[in-house]
């Protein structure tokens, strides 16, 4: 099944965030991740219903070779993945809970 692809505003706000602070660290880091994610986001139009449910109705995704997971939600009948958001693996989930998204 293919999806359309959607996202929450907050999810950009995420991924500048996480790009900002890679920069920080190391030059070209953070553009190292903007590619990752986009790359991995674009696979959820095919393969969205492969990754677990977390949290009621999101799933979550890891970003391979960085510690964050992106958080979505499937619709299968209007057929869409919603992407939350972008949280690193070590923040409290409770941060999760407060976006009451």
């Amino acid at each position: 099944m293919k999806f359309r692809v959607e996202y929450n505003p907050d999810f950009f706000t995420d991924i500048t965030q996480a790009v900002d602070w890679y920069n920080e660290k190391q030059a070209g880091l953070g553009e190292k991740f903007f590619i990752r994610v986009k790359k991995q986001t674009a696979k959820l139009s095919t393969s969205a219903l492969l990754f677990a449910v977390k949290y009621d109705d999101i799933r979550c995704m890891c970003i391979e070779k960085f510690p964050y997971l992106l958080h979505y939600r499937v619709n299968e009948e209007t057929k869409t993945v919603k992407v939350e958001g972008l949280f690193h693996t070590s923040r409290d989930p409770k941060t999760w809970e407060e976006r009451k998204i």
